[in-house]
């Protein structure tokens, strides 16, 4: 699934290649999947794209928006799969999701695995899509400051663990579980460690590993098994995934440990990242 890096890497490589193109076709999925959500039917979609030039793109969370000028907005939220520019003499797709062909002949595919909404609104009805609207501050919003983050945990009005801050209910627009993992390392958190017990020194520790470890994977493209608009891999390789189960810590060389814990996998140094009840 792409997390917020990736889909700031999706929306300055859009803004770079597909800005100023103009649709001579759009189409939504040829392959049926019940995971993947539309809001047009299949004839609407065609006739409202069609002589739309393509305008900026810009990310909320893990929703992007690209506008469609004059007069609509493009939503590709919360997708798994990929997201992929065609030049001019590509071969074309038998199965996708969405398929976007301009007037030069290029053509932009998604394919979607999970699940994802591709959905198009009227200029600024896109703001009143439940979790576009009313979403908090993001990373990588100049307002996402400590002062703002420290108010968040304050403002909590149940208990939430360290992993549930990252991870649930939108606190952290962005933040998926995938991320969430290299964070909770950085900090030396365990996904259990209850968050109002954070001193302000481990605020700190985490709101820093939080930015830094998304703008790290922004500065690399995004995750290793997530491809950006050309088909290319991210370069980002996450400390703690699947493939670091069992093997020595990078900090201290204790084994990492897997659990289940609120819906998904986490990956920890039960050393580096102790729990204490």
């Amino acid at each position: 699934m792409f997390e917020l890096p990736e889909m700031v890497t999706l929306a300055k490589q859009m803004n770079h290649t597909l800005k100023g193109k103009v649709i001579k076709k759009g189409l939504l999925g040829n392959s049926p999947h019940k995971f993947v959500r539309y809001n047009r039917k299949h004839a609407e979609f065609e006739k409202l794209t069609r002589g739309k030039k393509i305008g900026g793109a810009y990310v909320k969370g893990r929703w992007l928006l690209l506008s469609l000028d004059p007069g609509y907005v493009l939503v590709l939220g919360e997708c798994g799969g990929k997201v992929l520019f065609h030049p001019v003499g590509s071969e074309v797709l038998k199965k996708y999701h969405l398929y976007i062909t301009f007037t030069d002949n290029s053509f932009l595919t998604a394919i979607t695995q999970m699940w994802g909404a591709y959905e198009l609104y009227k200029k600024d009805e896109e703001k009143n899509r439940k979790y576009i609207k009313g979403m908090k501050l993001t990373p990588v919003d100049d307002a996402f400051t400590f002062n703002y983050f420290n108010g968040l945990i304050d403002g909590l009005t149940e208990k939430k663990s360290a992993k549930g801050l990252l991870t649930q209910d939108q606190l952290i627009p962005g933040l998926g579980n995938a991320i969430a993992q290299d964070i909770l390392f950085k900090a030396r958190l365990h996904p259990r460690h209850p968050v109002d017990t954070l001193t302000k020194p481990e605020r700190k520790k985490l709101y820093s590993a939080i930015k830094k470890t998304v703008n790290e994977v922004i500065k690399k493209g995004g995750r290793y098994d997530e491809y950006d608009l050309y088909g290319s891999p991210g370069t980002y390789v996450r400390l703690m995934d699947k493939n670091s189960a069992g093997k020595p810590c990078p900090a201290c060389g204790t084994k990492i440990k897997k659990i289940q814990y609120l819906g998904g996998t986490c990956y920890f140094c039960p050393d580096c990242q102790k729990f204490e009840k």
